[in-house]
């Protein structure tokens, strides 16, 4: 559907604002031909000035804000055969995949996506078009490539190397000069690399102290993959901004997290999805090691749970991916209620508490001013979660761009 010149008015739906827990009942949402909240008010009440906004109906659906997952690979390539095919394409290759993931990820309701490492900067080509109206995905906030040492974690895919201060200082400002809007290092092995274990550090104080005095004299917050609690402990006292995985995160470590403000993304699905290593053809130590870092994994997040660290939600699994019979997003969610949030915060963490560690108030909540991203649904996800499975009508920017079936007159 294409913006109407007066704009769009959706009536009908209870509203979760992203901001609080109560619906709001009995309001209508004006967006702008900007494909922004212009007004929210009773039907009746909305100043239309003459004009004939464009009406859909949404009777009898909750209405939530567009979603955020805060740990996306648009151009994902693991070790083994389904990564290989994705490493082995050419640049304009490459860019197809991820234009195609950038669509499947839109459509399954995630309107904003924060990347976390990709390849040849062909992420910032990829916003671009995004932004120009030439592709369909979700609004894009990257890292560009992450950083690490030499054979460091991700090494054989999207980082790039670096030894010592100045080199990792440089690395930074290169990230920035592309248009990064954050900075990814990895400050400790992971699930994905061969020639290393998850609670390997990697990165001297004198490097991540570079990383992260750099990011933040340019304005830029620093996420650090990571898995042992003494790397991280080191990193937070450097003043890191968030934690990727944590995948071996103590109480000690979440308390510290908790007083310093350090952001917490769990990615709790990549150490409990054994089906999706099995279609991307990983390598047995692969699969051996992710599953078997399950129950850390696990107690980490309830560390962080309850040290009351902020937690936005990510899934390092390609945010559509198909997963227990919903999306990666989703059971991701699904996976933090059951390790003991609410239901509330973790929709909450997947909206404006997502958008604060982007730094933003114009996504993650139905509010004026702030962009015409929505998803619909029958149940209300901030009482069950699991109502986002039903997820059938996704708008962004205005435009709606999923309407499954016709449900709703457009």
């Amino acid at each position: 559907m294409n913006q109407s010149t007066d704009g769009t008015l959706i009536a009908g739906a209870a509203i979760f604002t992203g901001m609080g827990a109560e619906l709001l009942v009995g309001q209508a949402v004006l967006v702008d031909r900007a494909g922004v909240i212009e007004q929210i008010a009773p039907e009746s009440e909305l100043a239309l000035a003459g004009r004939r906004p464009h009406r859909v109906d949404l009777t009898g659906r909750v209405l939530s804000p567009g979603l955020i997952n805060t740990h996306v690979h648009l151009g994902l390539a693991l070790p083994g055969t389904a990564g290989d095919l994705v490493a082995g394409k050419s640049d304009p290759d490459l860019l197809l995949v991820m234009a195609g993931s950038a669509k499947h990820t839109l459509n399954a309701g995630v309107t904003t996506a924060r990347l976390v490492g990709e390849s040849r900067y062909l992420d910032f080509a990829l916003r671009r078009g995004i932004e120009a109206g030439v592709v369909p995905g979700p609004r894009i906030h990257t890292a560009g490539h992450a950083l690490c040492c030499t054979g460091g974690h991700g090494w054989e895919s999207d980082a790039l190397e670096g030894d010592g201060p100045d080199d990792f200082r440089r690395l930074t400002r290169l990230q920035i000069r592309h248009g990064a809007d954050l900075i990814k290092v990895c400050i400790s092995g992971g699930i994905a690399g061969e020639h290393e274990q998850i609670h390997t550090p990697q990165l001297t104080d004198d490097e991540m102290r570079a990383v992260i005095e750099t990011a933040h004299d340019w304005g830029r917050l620093v996420t650090a993959h990571a898995g042992p609690a003494a790397t991280l402990k080191r990193a937070i006292d450097l003043g890191l901004d968030c934690v990727e995985h944590g995948y071996e995160l103590t109480r000690e470590v979440t308390d510290l997290m908790a007083a310093a403000g350090t952001w917490y993304v769990p990615t709790i699905t990549v150490s409990r999805c054994a089906e999706f290593f099995d279609e991307q053809g990983v390598p047995a130590w692969m699969k051996e090691r992710a599953l078997g870092a399950g129950p850390r994994h696990w107690e980490s997040l309830q560390h962080a749970i309850a040290s009351g660290v902020k937690i936005a939600m990510g899934t390092d699994m390609p945010p559509a991916a198909n997963f227990d019979g919903t999306t990666a997003t989703v059971r991701e969610m699904e996976f933090m209620v059951e390790a003991g949030m609410s239901d509330l915060d973790v929709l909450l963490s997947a909206t404006s508490r997502a958008a604060e560690l982007l730094g933003t108030t114009s996504v993650g909540r139905i509010a004026v001013g702030s962009h015409a991203d929505f998803v619909a649904t029958d149940g209300d996800p901030s009482k069950n979660v699991s109502a986002l499975r039903g997820i059938d009508w996704v708008m962004k920017a205005g435009q709606v761009v999923r309407d499954d079936a016709s449900r709703v007159a457009v």
